[in-house]
């Protein structure tokens, strides 16, 4: 499959629903977007999200602010006043709170703005809106950022708006990569990582089914035990976990979705196209091993999910007792089609 065939709308799609923030998706416009460039994509959506964010006001915290003064403010540091002899010069250490822009999360989204700034895949016009919006950002500090860095925000309801740019920020900052010792740097597209493209169309697929199918669907991973009894402690701990991409479940139905990202959805033997057999391994020991746990999973279907950027592919089979489907979604066609398509592959 040809990520260069998938429309850039469509990606942003995929993100939105993959970091359940489909919500939010209406930030920028991606249908005037007239090119593939995905890091143009989230330099817009971060350009338009700071736009509403400024206008709205930047979040503000109460930080520690330690400082060397001829007048008491806050609490006395004692320590520091004697160790650093300073009533000599007439100063006493303080310490205080005081309401500050300069938080981890803005210092997050002003770090990533100017390493955009920087960086050799972006064009001068965007160069130029994001330096408008960095200028803004005063009395907020620039960190290094890494994965650590995200792990360490703590949002509440009163700025959770932050979550869907920190996100993007975090996106942006995994992919790039430094070229010269100026610091420059190059975004490496992550529609060309079959791995981190396999990732988000697992969580696509299922966060779309939670969102749209809901009150009808119940919709998580499940964990399935294997039909097999350890003969010693030992062997029992060398048992894999068996958990599912995504399981539906309603009064009357069960389906396991397995999704794969493949450049090419079959596989080719000698002149011929077939199903990628490990993938039936796969999902033939979700279905029975499911069904041991309990008779009523008899009736569980199967889905191996492949997406696809030309015609798609429907085949049914009847496998030891469940009914298996392989499908293909096309991504290379209107957003309303592919809502339409994974609403019916599910009836």
């Amino acid at each position: 499959m040809s990520t260069n065939q998938i429309p850039i709308e469509n990606i942003y799609y995929l993100l939105c629903y993959a970091w359940d923030k489909l919500d939010e998706a209406d930030i920028v416009s991606v249908d005037k977007l007239d090119n593939k460039n995905i890091l143009e994509l989230l330099s817009r959506v971060l350009i338009s999200g700071m736009g509403a964010l400024i206008r709205r006001g930047l979040d503000r915290e109460y930080v520690e602010i330690n400082e060397e003064s001829r007048s008491i403010r806050g609490k006395i540091d004692f320590n520091t006043t004697i160790k650093k002899n300073l009533l000599q010069n007439a100063q006493i250490a303080c310490t205080y709170d005081d309401l500050s822009y300069n938080v981890l999360h803005n210092q997050i989204i002003k770090s990533t703005i100017r390493t955009l700034i920087r960086c050799n895949d972006i064009n001068k016009t965007l160069a130029g809106q994001l330096a408008v919006i960095y200028r803004k950002l005063t009395g907020i500090d620039e960190i290094r950022v890494t994965r650590k860095v995200f792990k360490n925000v703590r949002l509440n309801r009163n700025n959770h708006y932050y979550d869907f740019l920190l996100k993007i920020c975090e996106l942006i900052n995994d992919k790039l990569i430094i070229t010269d010792k100026e610091g420059n740097t190059k975004f490496r597209d992550f529609l060309r990582d079959e791995r981190a493209m396999n990732r988000l169309f697992e969580d696509f697929v299922r966060n779309f089914y939670k969102k749209e199918l809901k009150g009808k669907y119940v919709v998580s991973r499940k964990n399935i035990p294997w039909n097999a009894v350890p003969l010693d402690e030992k062997s029992a701990d060398f048992l894999p976990n068996m958990q599912t991409d995504i399981f539906l479940e309603s009064t009357d139905d069960k389906l396991i979705i397995d999704t794969k990202y493949y450049r090419e959805a079959l596989q080719s033997y000698y002149d011929k196209q077939t199903i990628h057999s490990g993938n039936l391994y796969q999902i033939h020991a979700y279905l029975k091993n499911l069904e041991a746990v309990d008779d009523e999973n008899r009736n569980c279907r199967g889905m191996l999910l492949y997406p696809t950027t030309s015609d798609e592919l429907a085949l049914s089979y009847d496998m030891d007792g469940h009914k298996l489907m392989i499908n293909t979604i096309n991504l290379n066609q209107h957003w309303k089609d592919i809502h339409q398509s994974l609403i019916s592959i599910i009836a």
